[in-house]
């Protein structure tokens, strides 16, 4: 079991910066994929980004490319999302999850997730 601990959320404005984080419990936590996703109210769950266990790999949807960056440092068993160029389409609850498997650039399948942080962009 992976519990995952999002934080970093909140209320900007639009044009600002946000950092998510993702703390990871267990020691597996450098062997898995590891993704964001959103949820706007009344919208479907949706893929905003993820990256391999390496760090080698990373996918973006395309509304998010060239705006944020995923890392991860699996020295503290943590991931990250960089938001820049916020807009107030990006307003959600963003979960981190563990992605089962990247086929073609798409999931296939989600382990875990996070219990959510909100991030409210204002225009």
């Amino acid at each position: 079991q992976v519990q995952l601990v999002e934080s970093g959320g909140g209320l900007v404005q639009a044009g600002g910066s946000l950092r998510l984080s993702c703390a990871a419990s267990g020691r597996t936590f450098s062997s898995y994929t590891m993704g964001w996703f959103r949820q706007a109210r009344g919208k479907e769950r949706e893929f905003v980004a993820a990256i391999t266990w390496s760090g080698r790999s990373t996918y973006y949807a395309d509304s998010v490319k060239g705006r944020f960056t995923i890392s991860r440092d699996n020295a503290k068993n943590t991931v990250y999302l960089q938001m820049n160029s916020l807009k107030p389409e990006d307003t959600a609850v963003y979960y981190c999850a563990v992605i089962e498997l990247i086929l073609n650039g798409t999931v296939r399948g989600v382990r875990y997730w996070g219990q959510g942080t909100q991030v409210t962009v204002s225009s």
